[in-house]
């Protein structure tokens, strides 16, 4: 049959599923234990038409059409047999529902027959226009409409609230939303994605974007079929909106690409470096998701380019727990101005310790008064607080929230039991993000920190400019001409000679010396050290005459003599087209550390000179850099101009596919590239040249 858009429908409005008049519960059933009869049970809190549909069970409709014939139908929730959702689906575009949900599973994760299955659900929605949520998911959640599309236990316990979860999985869409509920914060909407033959995480991104009701989002990751429109998503909601996002796959095992970039710049990094350059803020775990999202509901902090933490604990061994994990992450705990320590000692017995962290000792009733001196510190701009709690020495909600002034308080509020439960909620409904535990205050500490950074970062002006234009060659590179093209866009490189004897490598000697490299020159191989096609700190003729030997012993025709590079830090500088992200930047530590420890940092390309610049610092052996025990200190800018420059190359010349400096090396005055791969695809065939 002909498939058409049913009376007003229009394509990418998802009000009719997650805001519905009416909703039909297709495959309904009396059995208790049947999918069909577990969603009418959900669906019990809707105020809204609820139409129990099966042509052979009495007392209900016959058919959608019949059902939205008694009442308006703007979601039809298929329960019926995944072999008739099909014929379902398109009997629900012909009675004019612009929306489904389809909870059963069988389709493409099941097989070759049920990839076939869902491909006649995506050919129904794409022709017809109605909105499809799964197959494959657990369905959603809308607490403040009492919208409980769901066959998961428990899901109607989970309250209203700001948060909104958007879960590639269903199964994780719910753990999210107890968790959420548990923690105090509840949801706006909780929407697990399945199979998304229809309905993608963008899509419910994009909705959210102006729903006024959530003011956080929770985003759940496994793999992403549209790169740059999730990235593009991501960036228009964060700029109203905290994203907060976990990627699952960290130890993936991608095939790996020819260089070493592609083997680091796994889909898990690069995913991470995508949405956190888009403005999301990113975590390890489903716990950390929660209560970051949960606690940007609440409060943000002030933009930042290195927002300070003012610590405050009742207890000094948690306070050394949280600022343990504050140094560990990398967060700025600054001293306390002169003015803010005469303030705490005001208020404070003598024998306390009123640095940063600030220790009150047993709090009392003064308590928030030291929370307040903290958070008007000049250097401060979070607040991280922490007390057991003890309701006969201090009310803390009266004592937080008595002191108006200052940055945002995040508060941990340890304790079991009812009383502890309800300190933290009234906290929470006061505007005071609160948690259970130190440990769980610097995950929170942390994401709000990043989510000042990612604010700032947006209001900075940017500092992009296009690269020179550069030509490249018809044929394969082989380092000669890799090298060629760094020089083009700024990168320095070693002084070189490329010749095709021995008398020509004596001229090299005596040209470049006192010290130098002899290497094969070769655009197809790859790894010319593996081979033994690179000699080093060749100074004398006898040294130069036995490494040509070798040479031309492996099939060498032309060499490559550059002077040798005085001593410093080695690093991996490299830029790859990503099969799902497109043009990408890596950085790491040289050699084969970088591959050892996958201490790399990535971003999408391009990317402002402000953004390369973050980059070192996320290295955990960024201490090399920065003068390690007489070594050399790295010039931040001419590293940074050197990584967008790499990113430009690739933006605007499509035929090349990936270039790899290995190693860059630091210098006191500055970098230089010492090897260089880079791999052009021929326009006829595909075909990518290797060196």
């Amino acid at each position: 049959m002909t498939l058409t858009a049913p009376p007003g429908v229009v394509p990418g409005v998802l009000d009719p599923m997650f805001r519905p008049r009416g909703i039909a519960v297709v495959g309904a059933s009396a059995d208790p234990a049947k999918l069909g009869s577990v969603l009418l049970r959900s669906l019990r809190t809707f105020d809204g038409h609820v139409a129990a549909v099966n042509p052979t069970a009495a007392g209900m409709y016959p058919s959608i059409a019949a059902a939205a014939a008694a009442g308006p139908i703007d979601l039809a929730v298929v329960c019926s047999p995944g072999g008739t959702s099909p014929q379902v689906l398109a009997e629900a575009a012909a009675a004019g529902v612009p929306a489904a949900l389809i909870c059963g599973g069988g389709f493409a994760e099941a097989g070759p027959d049920g990839a076939q299955l869902q491909a006649r659900l995506s050919a129904i929605a794409a022709g017809t226009g109605i909105r499809v949520l799964g197959p494959n998911t657990s369905g959603f959640l809308a607490p403040a409409a009492g919208l409980y599309a769901s066959f998961v236990p428990g899901a109607a316990a989970v309250p209203a609230g700001r948060v909104a979860v958007v879960a590639a999985s269903g199964g994780v869409n719910h753990v999210l939303a107890f968790l959420l509920a548990e923690a105090g914060y509840g949801v706006s909407l909780a929407v697990g994605i399945g199979n998304g033959v229809d309905v993608t995480a963008p899509d419910v991104l994009e909705f959210l974007a102006s729903d006024p009701d959530t003011t956080a989002v929770a985003l759940h990751v496994e793999s992403v079929p549209d790169g740059p429109r999730l990235i593009d998503a991501v960036r228009r909601l964060s700029a109203t909106r905290a994203v907060v996002a976990l990627v699952v796959g960290r130890h993936d095992v991608a095939e790996f690409a020819a260089s070493h970039t592609g083997a680091l710049a796994t889909s898990w990094r690069t995913t991470r470096a995508a949405l956190a350059q888009a403005g999301a803020v990113l975590v390890a775990d489903e716990r950390e998701l929660a209560e970051a999202a949960g606690a940007l509901s609440v409060r943000r902090g002030r933009p930042a380019a290195t927002p300070g933490v003012g610590v405050v604990t009742a207890q000094a061994g948690p306070g050394l727990l949280l600022l343990d994990d504050l140094t560990g992450r990398r967060i700025e705990v600054p001293a306390l101005a002169p003015a803010t320590r005469a303030a705490l000692g005001a208020v404070l017995p003598p024998l306390t310790y009123q640095g940063n962290p600030v220790d009150t000792g047993r709090p009392t009733d003064r308590f928030g008064e030291v929370v307040e001196a903290v958070a008007t510190d000049p250097a401060v701009h979070i607040v991280a607080g922490y007390s057991l709690d003890e309701p006969d020495a201090v009310d803390l909600v009266a004592a937080l929230t008595r002191y108006g002034r200052g940055e945002p308080v995040v508060f941990g509020v340890g304790g079991t039991g009812a009383a502890a439960r309800d300190t933290r909620a009234r906290l929470i409904a006061a505007g005071i993000p609160a948690v259970d535990s130190p440990r769980a205050l610097g995950a929170v500490v942390a994401a709000l920190v990043a989510d000042a950074r990612i604010r700032h970062r947006a209001r900075s002006v940017p500092n992009r400019r296009p690269g020179p234009p550069v030509e490249l060659p018809d044929g394969p590179l082989d380092e000669h001409a890799a090298k060629s093209l760094l020089g083009a866009i700024g990168i320095p490189t070693m002084p070189r000679r490329v010749v095709a004897d021995r008398t020509g490598a004596r001229r090299a000697l005596a040209e470049l010396g006192p010290a130098v490299a002899v290497k094969l020159l070769d655009a197809d191989v790859l790894h010319k050290t593996e081979i033994g096609g690179v000699h080093l700190g060749i100074s004398t003729a006898e040294q130069l005459e036995a490494a040509v030997d070798r040479l031309e012993a492996i099939g060498a025709r032309r060499l490559l003599v550059e002077s040798m590079a005085p001593a410093g830090v080695d690093l991996i500088l490299g830029a790859r087209r990503d099969p799902v992200f497109g043009p990408i930047v890596l950085l790491g530590l040289g050699g084969t550390a970088a591959e050892a420890l996958g201490d790399v940092a990535v971003r999408p390309a391009p990317l402002t000179v402000a953004e390369a610049a973050e980059m070192p610092h996320e290295l955990l052996g960024a201490a090399l850099l920065q003068g390690w025990r007489g070594g050399p200190e790295l010039d931040p800018v001419s590293l940074a101009e050197a990584v967008v420059a790499l990113g430009e190359l690739l933006v605007g010349r499509p035929r090349l596919t990936e270039i790899e400096i290995n190693p860059l090396r630091v210098l006191g005055d500055g970098i230089v590239a010492l090897d260089c791969v880079a791999l052009i695809r021929e326009d006829t065939d595909g075909h990518a040249y290797r060196r």
